[in-house]
């Protein structure tokens, strides 16, 4: 998709040349200077009268009737160069990619050097810019009826730039990786049920364990039953689908150490079993794997770019259906770790799921864990729908994934566990914890349940209930699935330190 060249002609011909106009009041160099001098000062004239716009996002378009070899040149409004920022110019990329999509065109040049700042430099830009491109294009293969006509998509991107080619090229492909994962979540994500169900989820896993060639486990029922996975076979009580706790092991290091468990909550379908969904509440609860697409998307960029760190995935996948032998508000369930849970709500389920799913990372040695779930409405309720709630027991090991998530331009926000938190989910007088405490700090709740299984060992939660959709589009995306937390967990893990 993406090549680099270090010199260009005028006269090289193209569908489209891309640059970078800023509001910046000065005569223009470089080269929409040289462009400007072939076009006998005409664009510097339809800046100045607002037909080629600088504003931020802005997409403006000429046909150049012969005078370059390109023969539409695309200008990107960038505002004042000293307000841009990299989620602003990812943005910005995103609204270009959209129009040359729309456009029909095969091919375009961009000249990147047309978008520096003092605050972005050319590897910045060029990650932002390939990322930008999958990101922005992505649509999900619906079931609609399909016309024959064979789409034109962008097969060619020439990158434009002094810097050095080797380089250059490096940061476009791994931002061009990080942007074609994240739509493998998103396509995991926006799949129906009954066409991802916890066996199809499996299969995928060991597609990519094959691919970039992982060690994989994937246990089934009877399995579990022997290793006494009570909280997870708890939710799949009501379900005629069959569990699967799903393992990929990456070792990018010479000894099975320092290892990052990642953990994804893996539900293909929540009616609420028994504390059963209203009608408008159930509709979109396919979306409720959302945490085990961001952790498949986050392992296939590790596969990708092989970093030097040691890490194991863990999925619990099922859905939580209602049936005769369905878990029902105040069962008792004994989890992996020995602990017994009561059952106050059988909604609460995802916890319960990832419980036994932390404690089977930690058994395969994982010494860091971050767990990511559609959790709780709570979080949408204390955060909206474009932050990720986040809870740690561990200081240095969140700072490390907020830095990460900075990166990434994906927000998250840090929520509480106090004392007063855990005596809250440990009040049950017949078991030793209980699912579901009440509605007040529901989210804090629920993410100071899953710390009771982290136990001593570092861990960050990750609730992203309210940013896992989106219900329209934006310029990095279609309405439906966002692939949030693929490219945090992948940017943590990359840079992760001791």
């Amino acid at each position: 998709m993406f090549s680099v060249i270090t010199k260009y002609e005028m006269n090289q011909p193209s569908e489209a040349l891309v640059l970078g106009v800023f509001n910046e009041n000065q005569p223009l160099n470089g080269l929409i200077g040289e462009l400007d001098r072939q076009f006998n000062g005409q664009l510097l004239s339809l800046i100045k009268e607002g037909d080629l716009s600088v504003k931020p996002k802005k997409i403006s378009k000429i046909h150049t009737f012969g005078k370059v070899g390109a023969k539409r040149l695309y200008f990107v409004g960038l505002g004042k160069k000293q307000q841009l920022t990299g989620e602003g110019l990812q943005e910005a990329f995103g609204q270009l990619f959209k129009t040359i999509k729309e456009d029909k065109l095969k091919e375009v040049t961009v000249a990147l050097d047309t978008f520096l700042t003092k605050d972005m430099n050319a590897e910045q830009i060029a990650h932002l810019l390939a990322e930008a491109q999958p990101l922005a294009t992505y649509q999900f293969a619906d079931y609609k009826k399909k016309s024959n006509e064979p789409e034109k998509c962008l097969e060619s991107v020439q990158v434009f730039t002094q810097e050095n080619e080797e380089t250059m090229l490096e940061h476009l492909t791994t931002g061009y990786i990080y942007g074609t994962a994240t739509n493998s979540a998103r396509t995991l994500v926006n799949l129906p049920g009954n066409m991802l169900t916890a066996t199809d989820m499996a299969n995928y896993a060991v597609e990519l364990a094959k691919k970039y060639e992982f060690e994989y486990e994937i246990l089934d029922k009877e399995e579990m039953e022997k290793l006494g996975m009570g909280a997870f076979l708890a939710v799949n009580k009501g379900s005629v689908e069959p569990p699967k706790m799903i393992v990929l092991k990456y070792q990018g290091k010479e000894q099975w150490e320092d290892v990052i468990g990642l953990v994804g909550k893996g539900i293909t379908f929540d009616t609420g079993g028994y504390s059963i969904k209203p009608k408008d509440g159930i509709v979109g609860m396919k979306t409720d794997m959302g945490g085990a697409a961001s952790v498949l998307g986050a392992m296939e960029i590790i596969g990708e770019l092989r970093p030097a760190q040691n890490v194991i995935a863990v999925i619990p996948s099922t859905d939580n259906m209602i049936s005769g032998d369905a878990l029902k508000p105040d069962d008792v369930i004994t989890a992996m770790s020995g602990k017994t849970i009561e059952v106050l709500n059988t909604d609460a389920e995802g916890r319960l799921a990832l419980a036994d799913a932390i404690t089977y990372a930690k058994h395969h040695g994982a010494q860091y864990l971050v767990d990511v779930a559609t959790l709780t409405g709570g979080v949408i309720i204390a955060l909206g729908t474009h932050t990720t709630g986040a809870m740690t027991n561990h200081e240095s090991l969140f700072e490390q994934l907020l830095e990460a998530s900075h990166e990434a331009g994906e927000s998250i926000w840090r929520l509480p566990i106090t004392e007063k938190d855990k005596k809250r989910v440990r009040n049950s007088q017949v078991a030793d914890l209980n699912n579901s405490p009440g509605r007040e700090g529901h989210a804090i709740m629920a993410g100071t349940f899953i710390g009771e299984f982290a136990e001593d060992t570092p861990w960050v939660h990750l609730d992203i209930a309210g940013t896992a959709t989106t219900s329209s589009a934006h310029e990095l995306g279609p309405a439906g699935a966002t692939g949030v937390m693929v490219r945090t967990l992948a940017d943590f893990v990359n840079r992760f330190e001791k």
